[in-house]
């Protein structure tokens, strides 16, 4: 069995239980901070060793027993099996190759219990009306290899004979562990409920799989591992699934190769523990995907994650629909996946955990949801389209690529599960939360209709470069934090509305720039700041509308002055709105700046602005006295000349 088989048990059920004890204690911002890599690095912890038996797809046929099926009946050569019209019983260890087509029959598998059965499935087609066809009942372990250059088809009826919890209720079912390995193609057509299931632990290291279940398509009680072969998967409910919520070092899922086509009106990979996708190619659709989602808007509210609607009224609650989905967690090193989700994309009620990998995603919810940690340190994700981005109580990025487009929140720090943390964003209405959003490197492009990177509680940059187009509505902003800010490093441009706009704070060590408009800006017009040799440093174009823009970077000293330009046309290379080298031109000048302290917000006119307050609440709702960067003397939440134009107090918060 694979449990008999891990280097890393005592590795895993130490990672296990810790990731509870994480998850049930209250610990401060900087030690949140502080555990993410451990946290996230022990999601890492190798799962499986894949033993030879499971990869050998060879067998000797001078000494297998030979089984002929023949319609209604089967002819046995051989020892260890025997045949009863068209039931063939397996009763001892050894290799057994099957052959031709039996209708309405079955194959079972009543051998020791710790017997091992060779199952070569070489051109079999094989069917039962009210039972699996094939059912280990009971052994050590079944091995089925595909043979080379077969086609292998099993079907079952949409009833049983027998429906308790310890009978058969997959086309191909087992009692104990259970592998699949070979070359052959293998279809299977689970009418009653699963396509293939074991008891135990299901491994699959070869073959062409195809698998169509009212059910779920594969389900291994204890854990689900998978090496290499294609598998296409059409499921009623989830795709794969690992449900054992009984001992904690079980219930996991790894992937290390393989390709795989999944579509799923639930979940499209389910673990009960551990996610782990070390490998392999993938193309998940779940709920009809992100075109079926329930939409939802944030009504232009402060954050709006609180304050969203349905447009679809319902009373009903709406099953699980994400892609990647694991209870303790999710973990990433490789592979290329492609994701079309009706829900969360990628989804821990713990923590997610990225170092590599190529993803492809539209989500009809959050791109990447964890109740606890967000930890991204390679990788390259696209989101085409998402509620949120990124999603968590603690957000960290220390490298990887990073392209979000979310109708809110492009990073969201907030607390609670599953429901995006609106109760604790209630509960933490007039005061910054324990959450964190840390970004020490890579490269982070955001284009959000709410706040572009939202931190209810802290946000540190320390490096890596950070693009957002943020929202054009006054009660959003590019960036939102509600705690402090910090830079020491990196470059950040972040464009947006006026109404709730922030720089980062005081305490940092690099200088930021904030620029208020008089009037909004149309979608790529130029931003251009040069230095008083007439080089620029920074030419930016906005992808929307905009009414302030932050700049901060390490070109950017204090006592220099630099001159703010507006439109013109820049010959260099355009890489999300930020040009690279090339000349600016043709720009008209709106003011010089003299960068006095870490942070200086200005109007477009050079009117200085004086006065730094505490940052807004939970989800960019309106903080107390003069806010941020605004010039002293103008309404709270409005550009300089402009009349109030964000959202009435007493709004409730959202994150």
């Amino acid at each position: 069995m694979i449990r008999k088989r891990f280097k890393y048990l005592t590795c895993l059920v130490v990672v296990l239980t810790g990731l509870l004890n994480l998850a049930g204690c209250g610990t401060t911002a900087k030690s949140a901070a502080s555990s993410s890599k451990a946290a996230s690095s022990g999601l890492f912890a190798q799962l499986v060793e894949y033993s030879k038996e499971d990869t050998d797809a060879g067998w000797d046929a001078s000494s297998a027993t030979k089984i002929t099926l023949q319609g209604n009946s089967a002819v046995v050569d051989g020892a260890g099996a025997s045949s009863d019209g068209s039931q063939v019983t397996i009763a001892k260890a050894g290799t057994y190759v099957l052959k031709g087509k039996l209708s309405n029959g079955q194959v079972i598998i009543s051998a020791g219990a710790k017997d091992k059965i060779h199952l070569v499935l070489n051109g079999v087609t094989l069917s039962c009306a009210d039972s699996s066809p094939l059912y280990t009942k009971q052994a050590g372990k079944t091995i089925i290899t595909l043979a080379k250059g077969t086609t292998n088809s099993l079907s079952d009826g949409s009833t049983y004979q027998n429906t308790t919890d310890n009978e058969p209720d997959s086309t191909i079912f087992s009692q104990c562990d259970l592998t699949i390995n070979g070359t052959g193609s293998l279809t299977v057509n689970g009418k009653y409920k699963n396509g293939i299931g074991t008891k135990d632990d299901l491994v699959i290291t070869g073959g062409k799989i195809t698998v169509s279940a009212v059910n779920d398509g594969l389900q291994g009680h204890d854990s689900v591992a998978v090496k290499n072969g294609s598998l296409t998967i059409k499921a009623g409910k989830d795709g794969i699934q690992s449900n054992n919520d009984k001992d904690t070092a079980k219930g996991w899922i790894s992937l290390d190769g393989g390709t795989f086509n999944i579509t799923a009106s639930e979940d499209g990979i389910q673990a009960e523990t551990i996610l782990q996708i070390n490998g392999g190619k993938f193309n998940l659709i779940t709920g009809g995907g992100s075109a079926k989602a329930v939409k939802k808007t944030n009504n232009d509210f402060p954050g709006g994650r609180m304050n969203n609607t349905n447009t679809t009224a319902s009373t009903e609650e709406t099953a699980s629909a994400k892609a990647l989905k694991g209870g303790k967690g999710v973990a990433v090193s490789n592979g290329t996946v492609t994701i079309d989700s009706a829900d969360d994309a990628i989804h821990s009620n713990g923590d997610v955990a990225i170092k590599g990998g190529t993803f492809n995603i539209s989500a009809g919810d959050d791109a990447v949801h964890a109740d606890d940690q967000v930890t991204i340190d390679g990788g390259t994700i696209k989101v085409a389209q998402s509620y949120e981005g990124l999603e968590g109580a603690y957000i960290t990025v220390n490298g990887g690529n990073i392209h979000i487009m979310a109708s809110d929140d492009g990073f969201n720090a907030a607390g609670g599960n599953d429901g995006s943390g609106q109760q604790q964003s209630r509960d933490n209405f007039n005061a910054a939360g324990d959450y964190e959003i840390n970004i020490s490197g890579g490269y982070i492009y955001v284009n959000a209709n709410g706040d572009g990177i939202d931190s209810n509680g802290a946000l540190n940059i320390d490096g890596g470069t950070i693009i957002v187009d943020g929202p054009t509505n006054n009660g959003n902003a590019s960036l939102d934090y509600n705690g402090t800010a910090k830079i020491t490093g990196g470059i950040l441009v972040a464009a947006g509305s006026s109404g709730m706009a922030q720089a980062p704070g005081t305490s940092s060590t690099q200088n930021s720039l904030l620029v208020y408009y008089t009037a909004v800006q149309k979608a790529g017009t130029l931003v251009n700041l040069s230095d008083a040799d007439g080089k620029s440093i920074l030419t930016f174009a906005p992808a929307k509308d905009y009414q302030s823009i932050v700049i901060s970077m390490p070109e950017l000293k204090k006592d220099k002055t630099y001159t703010l330009s507006s439109g013109g046309t820049c010959s260099g290379t355009n890489k999300d709105g930020l040009y690279t080298g090339g000349t600016y031109t043709s720009g008209t000048k709106l003011t010089d700046v003299k960068i006095s302290s870490a942070v200086t917000s200005i109007a477009d006119d050079g009117t200085a602005a004086t006065g730094h307050s505490a940052a807004g609440g939970p989800g960019g709702h309106p903080g107390q006295g003069n806010r941020q960067g605004q010039p002293q003397g103008q309404p709270q939440g409005n550009p300089p000349g402009q009349p109030p134009q964000g959202q009435p107090q007493g709004q409730p918060p959202s994150n």
